[in-house]
C-alpha cells in the first residue's frame, strides 16, 4: 500500500462548509419556487387578454327606465303629480254629475199647485194661459237651477270643457226665446193693432243675451229678469181686475207659432243626418219658376256636419226636444178646446210621444257615429228619425188649424 496522502479527500475543514452550503442550497430550493411563482404570476398579470363576454347587453325596459325616472325625481313632483291626478278625478267626477240632464216637468200639476198657492184658482182650476205661461217660466228656471247651473257662459273647469251641457242647455234657451216672442206678439194680443202687455215687452229681449256673455252682463241674470218679468205678466193674467195682460187660445195664434217650431226640428233633423256625409239636391226655389236668390247656388250640395260638432248637434236636439214636450204638453192644457174642435188633440199627442223617444237614456259613453248600415251604432242618426217625424206632425197639425 502506498502512504501517499490522497488528494481526493476533502480537508477536515470542509466537512463544516459542505454542511452550510447544502443548508443554503436547501434555502435557495424552498425560496425559490414562491419567487418564480410570484415572477409567473406578475408576468401572466401583464400579458394576459382581457376577458370579453360576448353575451348580448340587455336593454333596460320602459317599466325600469320609468321606476329610474320615479326615483330619481325631485322631492317636490311626486306631491304634486299625485295633487293633480287627485284634482283630474274630483273634476271629472263633477263633469258627470253636471251632466246629468232633468226630468220633464207635470205641468199640470206644477200649475195646479202655484194657483193654489197663491189664490189663483178659478172655479177650481187656473185661467186660460196660466198652464203655459208658468211652464215657459219653469223651462227657463231649470237652465240655471238644474244640476251645476247654467254651465254655457263657466271660464273655470270643469264646465269650460265640457260641451254637451252647453249644447242641451243652447236647445232649450232656443224655444224659451221663441215661445217668449210668440207670446208677446201673437199670444197676448188679439189684434195686430193692440197694444203691448208691458211685462212681455220686457221679459222678450232678456232671453236674447248672448248665452256666453260672463259678466257686465251675465247671462243667467239676465235670463233670471226675464222669468221675474213673465212670473208679473203670469199674477196679471189670474186677476180678474187685471184686463191688460191677456192670453188668447185661439188655433192661428197656436198656428203662428207652430211654424217656426216646425223649421227648427227641420233644421235640426238635417244636421242630425248629415253626420254621415249627404249629397242633396238643391229645393230652395222649388214650388216658384219665378224665384230668384241673391247668389247662385250649385244644384248638388255636399253636406256633412263637422265630426267636432256630432255630439254638440246630438245634445241640442235633446234639449230643443226637451223643452219642446213640456210646452205642448202645456199647449195641450190651454188649447184644448181649440183642439177638440179640430180634431187635432190626437195630433198633438203622437207629436209629444215622437220626442219622448228622444229622451230615453244613453247607454253609451259616447256619441257613436257609425256609418249608415255600418258595424257601429250611429245614435245621430236615430236621433235624426224621431225629430223627423215629430217635424211631419207639426206640419200635419198646422194643416188641421188651417181648416174651418
Amino acid at each position: 500500500m502506498s502512504n501517499e496522502p490522497d488528494n481526493n479527500k476533502p480537508p477536515a475543514f470542509m466537512p463544516e462548509l459542505n454542511a452550510n452550503n447544502k443548508a443554503v442550497a436547501e434555502t435557495q430550493k424552498s425560496e425559490a419556487p414562491e419567487d418564480k411563482a410570484e415572477e409567473h404570476t406578475e408576468v401572466s398579470t401583464e400579458t394576459a387578454p382581457p376577458v370579453i363576454d360576448e353575451r348580448p347587453s340587455e336593454k333596460p325596459s320602459k317599466l325600469d327606465k320609468l321606476r329610474l325616472w320615479w326615483e330619481e325625481s325631485p322631492d317636490w313632483y311626486q306631491p304634486v303629480l299625485f295633487g293633480g291626478a287627485a284634482l283630474f278625478f274630483i273634476l271629472w267626477v263633477i263633469s258627470i254629475f253636471w251632466s246629468i240632464e232633468p226630468d220633464l216637468l207635470d205641468v199640470q200639476q206644477l200649475a195646479q199647485d202655484r194657483a193654489g198657492e197663491k189664490q189663483q184658482l178659478i172655479d177650481g182650476k187656473p185661467v186660460v194661459g196660466y198652464t203655459t205661461t208658468i211652464t215657459l217660466m219653469e223651462v227657463a228656471n231649470t237652465l240655471m237651477d238644474k244640476s251645476g247651473g247654467y254651465l254655457s257662459n263657466d271660464v273655470l273647469p270643469p264646465s269650460v270643457v265640457m260641451d254637451n251641457m252647453p249644447a242641451w242647455e243652447f236647445g232649450v234657451l232656443q224655444q224659451v226665446r221663441l215661445f217668449t216672442k210668440y207670446l208677446r206678439y201673437e199670444i197676448s194680443r188679439g189684434q195686430t193693432s193692440s197694444e203691448e202687455q208691458r211685462d212681455l215687452q220686457a221679459a222678450e229681449p232678456l232671453f236674447n243675451i248672448d248665452n256666453t256673455a260672463w259678466m257686465v252682463p251675465a247671462a243667467e241674470g239676465k235670463y233670471k229678469d226675464g222669468v221675474e218679468a213673465l212670473e208679473r205678466y203670469l199674477d196679471k193674467l189670474a186677476d180678474p181686475n187685471e184686463q191688460n195682460a191677456q192670453f188668447y187660445s185661439r188655433a192661428d195664434n197656436l198656428r203662428e207659432w207652430l211654424k217656426p217650431v216646425a223649421r227648427s226640428l227641420g233644421s235640426l233633423s238635417q244636421r242630425l243626418a248629415a253626420s254621415v256625409g249627404q249629397t242633396r239636391v238643391n229645393t230652395d226655389l222649388a214650388g216658384d219658376s219665378a224665384a230668384q236668390s241673391s247668389t247662385g247656388q250649385n244644384k248638388l250640395i255636399r253636406a256633412r256636419t263637422s265630426w267636432f260638432l256630432i255630439d254638440d248637434v246630438f245634445y241640442e236636439a235633446r234639449g230643443t226636444s226637451w223643452a219642446l214636450i213640456n210646452l205642448l204638453r202645456a199647449i195641450e192644457v190651454d188649447f184644448k178646446d181649440v183642439l177638440e174642435k179640430k180634431n187635432a188633440l190626437r195630433s198633438v199627442q203622437q207629436i209629444i210621444r215622437e220626442l219622448e223617444f228622444t229622451q230615453r237614456t244613453l247607454w253609451s259613453p259616447m256619441i257613436l257615429n257609425g256609418a249608415d248600415f255600418g258595424f257601429f251604432a250611429n245614435h245621430s242618426l236615430v236621433m235624426s228619425s224621431y225629430v223627423a217625424r215629430a217635424n211631419a206632425g207639426l206640419i200635419e197639425l198646422r194643416d188641421l188649424l188651417a181648416r174651418g
